[in-house]
């Protein structure tokens, strides 16, 4: 019964990043921005919103014990950086390793992409110092979480500013597929867009809620922690079928949204949200927490290593493959 629930809930959330996310494809074409500005930006934070929903949910609105809802609250937010940086790169990738090769190029717009990994890096390295401040410290620790929330505020504006030139050189976004409300013979305007993005959204919560409850009921019968099965199960649940939009459109040669959609997440993810942790939980350096955030930037640093070098090949990102499985072995020793 408990699998049929989880599966039931990761299905609703499946289908309403669906809606989200074409709503989202349609709002950037409309608005006449860059492919960059839509995966980075629009699509990341769409396609964040059910891990996104999930710790917040159970910080504010969990269940009855404090400290489940802390676990499940740190697991998802380190989580879902760990698995994006990791994982999702060597997904994305393997998809497209018979097709290009091993030594094939991997061709996203670099200054849009090393932006996205500069401004993670510093803000996922001061979550990291966090750890170590003591949670009765208040006044560091508020001050390290109002950087990183001014960190993705620069960012944005960074990213929003360099929008006009790249439609110019040809990277504007187009939408890949009608809208889905448009499939029911509902015309497609900037009403049923918004529409179609707040229904998207409602389904988003109501599925965050109901993973939650079941991530509760799973931990003891697994004879795991709840923070370790939300380090691992939350955001391979939440975050990575919606990260099947990177495989497509890598696969479709569109590099730059397949790239911007995981390192845009990268920096929501690893700003706004440790922000709300350091702040609302004790945050501490537990062996899961402390090996998932070092994982997490040796992943994100090699891959911006790789992108100073000048050429993206393949085979790289299975490095990132590796240090995933690394984390699961320290988590589970």
């Amino acid at each position: 019964m408990l699998v049929l629930e989880l599966f039931f809930f990761l299905v609703l959330i499946l289908i309403a990043a669906e809606v989200f996310v074409n709503a989202l494809e349609h709002l950037g074409e409309r608005l006449g921005i860059s492919e960059g500005v839509t995966g980075s930006l629009f699509a990341a934070v769409g396609t964040a919103l059910p891990e996104t929903l999930v710790p917040l949910l159970a910080i504010f609105a969990g269940t009855q014990n404090q400290q489940l809802n802390e676990e499940i609250g740190v697991g998802a937010i380190l989580g879902a950086p760990l698995m994006l940086s990791t994982l999702s790169l060597f997904l994305m990738t393997l998809a497209v390793w018979k097709r290009r090769g091993s030594q094939g190029h991997l061709t996203p717009e670099r200054t849009g992409l090393t932006r996205d990994l500069n401004f993670f890096l510093g803000a996922f390295a001061l979550s990291c110092v966090a750890l170590f401040v003591p949670h009765d410290i208040a006044g560091i620790r508020a001050a390290l979480a109002f950087v990183m929330v001014l960190i993705y505020f620069f960012y944005v504006m960074l990213t929003l500013k360099a929008s006009e030139k790249l439609v110019k050189d040809g990277h504007a976004t187009e939408a890949g597929e009608p809208m889905w409300l448009s499939k029911l013979g509902i015309p497609t305007n900037w009403t049923t867009i918004l529409i179609q993005l707040a229904a998207g959204l409602a389904l988003l919560v109501a599925g965050a809620k109901g993973f939650i409850h079941g991530i509760e009921d799973a931990a003891p019968l697994l004879g795991i922690s709840a923070l370790v099965l939300s380090l691992m199960i939350v955001p391979i649940a939440t975050e990575l079928p919606e990260k099947v939009n990177s495989i497509l459109w890598i696969r479709r040669h569109k590099d730059t949204l397949a790239f911007g959609n995981i390192t845009g997440a990268m920096v929501f993810q690893g700003t706004l949200l440790p922000a709300i942790g350091i702040l609302l939980t004790p945050w501490i350096p537990q062996k899961e927490v402390l090996a998932g955030v070092v994982i997490t930037l040796l992943a994100a640093s090699w891959l911006r290593f790789m992108i100073a070098r000048g050429q993206l090949r393949v085979w790289m990102l299975a490095v990132n493959g590796a240090l995933y499985v690394t984390y699961l072995i320290i988590a589970l020793a």
